[in-house]
């Protein structure tokens, strides 16, 4: 199948379950939020070293805030319900509550809450006030600027991590502009985020290593500079670089759509060839198969 000049492999993306949750951050000025959800979502590429996976979600207009402040929504994701709560204490409490002028409230409506709020709010020594708003319960936590304003629990829902799709162009500088234009038409997608710098990852792995000590390893397949050395290169012939991009979502309707918008613009900006990454389906429990994911648009249109 071809879409434009871009030859779009027959294959699937091998995505896999995780636990999700939504963070929206205020502040006093938009510039602050940013500062405080960019924290909030460093080291936090990949669960294979960095134990969630997160990234912002998108702005959050003043007039949608629960205190009518400027905002940022962050998605954060790990592999169960215990290590989402886990991080988001420690990411909350680390990076919002330091940061001035910031609250930050709870953004997903779910069944499953883990305490957030109701556990940094011994930070206030005694000093703490717990408030109930609008039903929902808050925590008033004083530091040097006032007062940190944080809900008392976070709703988690289960989640899909690892969608993905590979661009293959001729050479770096090709690839990038590909690759960046992907990611310009990925984000803001609702419910899901890009967890690597930039959106984008160069450093694909495979699930094994050679090396007893390691979980995982460079992705061979896709190495330009193995292609000669290894005997199940999947780098097309014409092809000098391969660049990922990996989607995480709180559902996987979300992780489609952001996929559709990525292929559609990396086609349009001239990839020679878009596949994924999978392992045969032994690692994930969902296949994203690009072929019905295009023809899937092309029939809505």
């Amino acid at each position: 199948m071809y879409m434009h000049d871009t030859q779009i492999v027959d294959t699937f993306a091998e995505a896999f379950a995780m636990w999700g949750a939504r963070v929206v951050i205020t502040a006093e000025t938009a510039a602050w939020a940013q500062a405080a959800a960019q924290s909030m979502t460093g080291f936090a590429t990949s669960i294979i070293g960095c134990k969630c996976e997160a990234g912002i979600e998108a702005d959050v207009p003043e007039t949608e805030t629960p205190d009518g402040r400027p905002g940022v929504s962050v998605l954060l994701f790990a592999m169960n319900a215990e290590g989402v709560g886990k991080r988001l204490v420690e990411r909350v409490g680390q990076c919002v509550m330091t940061c001035p002028s910031t609250a930050c409230y709870n953004g997903l409506t779910a069944d499953e809450t883990v305490p957030v709020g109701g556990q940094l709010r011994y930070f206030g020594d005694k000093h703490q006030i717990s408030k109930l708003l609008g039903g929902r319960r808050l925590w008033r936590v004083p530091v040097m600027d006032g007062e940190f304003l944080v809900d008392d629990r976070f709703g988690i829902q289960p989640a899909v991590g690892g969608g993905n799709i590979l661009i293959l162009g001729r050479d770096q500088t090709a690839t990038l502009r590909a690759t960046e234009a992907a990611v310009a038409a990925m984000r803001g997608t609702p419910g899901a985020i890009l967890p690597f710098p930039g959106g984008v990852v160069r450093s694909g792995s495979k699930p094994s290593a050679r090396y007893s000590f390691l979980h995982a390893s460079t992705n061979d397949a896709y190495c330009p500079t193995l292609r000669a050395v290894t005997g199940e290169t999947q780098v097309a012939a014409a092809a000098g670089c391969v660049l990922e991009i990996v989607i995480d979502g709180l559902d996987l309707a979300a992780v489609e759509a952001a996929m559709r918008r990525g292929i559609h613009a990396a086609a349009e900006a001239g990839a020679i060839q878009i596949a994924a990454g999978n392992y045969g389906g032994g690692l994930g429990q969902y296949q994203i198969r690009l072929h019905p994911l295009i023809q899937a648009t092309e029939a809505a249109v």
